[in-house]
């Protein structure tokens, strides 16, 4: 299990992240007016956006290399699971991501708090697929 581990590891750190961002951060931003809402999203979006793309892109790359090596199948699902976060991103969150990213402070209203609502549950597709990919490197690890 050369790369299985450090598959795992990432995998792992990941849904951690999703977690926290789902169970810890929507919920505190969601408590700011209007426009701290907006505005605190948009940093954090920023900030969050290349540390779990990259976690996704090397997870998945660490769980085909450990299922190249050993022909375990759990490791080829779980790499499919953790690199789909970024199909599902592109294709159901960056539409909302865009008109948020668009939307100037200034005018955050009802609508921009709509859309981080719906945000969140869309990410809450992210943690979930993380989840998966993790329990699948834990069940070929064992």
């Amino acid at each position: 299990m050369l790369f299985g581990g450090f598959a795992l590891a990432v995998a792992a750190l990941f849904t951690g992240a999703a977690f926290y961002i789902n169970f810890a951060e929507q919920p505190a931003r969601l408590t700011l007016d209007d426009q701290s809402l907006l505005e605190e999203w948009k940093l954090s979006y920023r900030a969050g956006f290349a540390m779990q793309a990259s976690l996704a892109v090397i997870g998945f790359a660490l769980g085909m290399l450990e299922w190249l090596l050993s022909q375990e199948l759990a490791w080829l699902f779980g790499a499919l699971l953790l690199i789909a976060n970024w199909p599902f991103t592109l294709l159901a969150i960056m539409p909302t991501n865009k008109t948020l990213m668009d939307t100037p402070i200034e005018q955050a209203g009802a609508q921009s708090r709509t859309l981080i609502e719906k945000w969140g549950r869309l990410h809450a597709v992210r943690t979930a697929l993380g989840a998966a990919a993790t329990a699948l490197f834990i069940w070929a690890a064992t």
